[in-house]
């Protein structure tokens, strides 16, 4: 690649980890996007998104702990099958166009709804331990197919379904990101035996963005400023789902 797409590669990098982490994601779909606009082919980009993926998280997952928002008792649930099902997905080599725009609409519709009416900060009642195990194995299915880390579809639901508050509902999902995302690499390499090369340049610059971004919206956003910018990353997410 020449120099000037390097850098501006870089810098769109850059900018999705900070927005992202901002929301207790990582970022998958948005590098998957502008890996996408940069030509990458899909056996770099999925296993790329999803190995940046799990530094982002880490780093949002440590900074939403430090300031008090993850909650284990509503985390586990989600996790104990996500794990396996984002090891199946991220496995799965399957045409998924139709799968994907589905998706997609779903994202957009709840991008609409955080933008237009996003839900008031109310007392949360947390979904009972069968409905959360069954919904995480969704979720995880869905991350390892899409080759993201699933907090996606994670946080939106658990705010429109009143299960956490907006900042707990970020904290819950860096983790489950994280190890969905550990889980479905593995996976994919273990499908394909490939990690591409691209991957190490780009580490350094999601650690800067995830850093400032996760730091800035565990400790300085406001709930409702948190949900605009979840709706931007909704947006984002559900149209690289749809025209990619």
């Amino acid at each position: 690649m020449p120099i000037e797409i390097v850098t501006l590669l870089v810098l769109s990098i850059f900018l999705v980890s900070l927005l992202y982490s901002s929301v207790g994601h990582a970022g998958a779909s948005g590098y998957i996007a502008v890996m996408t606009l940069f030509s990458l082919t899909p056996a770099e980009i999925r296993p790329t998104a999803l190995a940046l993926n799990i530094l982002v998280a880490c780093i949002a997952t440590w900074q939403f702990y430090r300031a008090g928002h993850f909650v284990w008792s509503l985390f586990w649930p989600f996790v104990v099958l996500s794990v396996p099902m984002a090891f199946v997905g991220g496995y799965l080599n399957i045409p998924t166009h139709v799968f994907k725009v589905l998706v997609g609409g779903v994202l957009l519709l709840s991008a609409v709804q955080l933008t237009v009416r996003p839900p008031a900060e109310g007392e949360p009642k947390p979904p009972n331990k069968p409905v959360a195990i069954g919904a995480g194995a969704g979720l995880g299915l869905l991350s390892g197919l899409t080759g993201t880390g699933g907090g996606i579809f994670l946080t939106p639901l658990l705010i429109f379904m009143r299960w956490a508050r907006t900042k707990n509902a970020s904290g819950v999902s860096a983790p489950f990101i994280l190890l969905n995302s550990i889980s479905g690499l593995t996976g994919n390499i273990s499908s394909t035996n490939n990690v591409p090369a691209v991957v190490w340049p780009l580490l350094a610059t999601v650690a800067i963005g995830g850093f400032i971004g996760s730091y800035v919206g565990s400790r300085k956003l406001p709930a409702l400023a948190i949900k605009r910018l979840l709706a931007a990353v909704l947006l984002i997410a559900g149209l690289k789902l749809i025209f990619t």
